[in-house]
């Protein structure tokens, strides 16, 4: 469904610092600089940009937003959590840990990133 995800950003290498050891830990590439000075993330399932507002004005997080990265288990969702507080993320939400509802199960990690933005790592259970 979507082809990528564009997030504004103030600090280009604080933010490729944390993303790079959060989307690593799940096993995905650092990212790289363009030559526009954008941070790319691509995989085969979708690409993640970081860059700062082409406006000029300042990045801010979307109240009510989350992004999801999907996690092959459990483990991988808390080493990626674990990664982000230690590279300028904040936890955020209840621990890691499995939330019930709709029927399912999901292993879920919450935290947010240098500039506010809400992440997650999903793990179905």
């Amino acid at each position: 469904m979507f082809s990528h995800v564009m997030l504004g950003v103030n600090d280009i290498e604080a933010s490729k610092k944390f993303y790079d050891a959060t989307l690593g830990a799940l096993g995905i590439a650092p990212g790289k600089i363009d030559p526009k000075g954008r941070c790319v993330y691509m995989t085969p399932t979708g690409i993640l940009l970081l860059t700062k507002p082409i406006n000029g004005e300042p990045a801010c997080h979307g109240n009510g937003s989350t992004i999801g990265f999907a996690a092959e288990t459990p483990a991988l969702a808390d080493a990626w959590h674990a990664a982000g507080v230690a590279n300028g993320g904040t936890a955020c939400e209840d621990a890691p840990g499995i939330r019930s509802g709709a029927g399912m199960d999901l292993y879920l990690a919450y935290l947010r990133d240098p500039d506010g933005n809400k992440l997650c790592a999903l793990h179905r259970v």
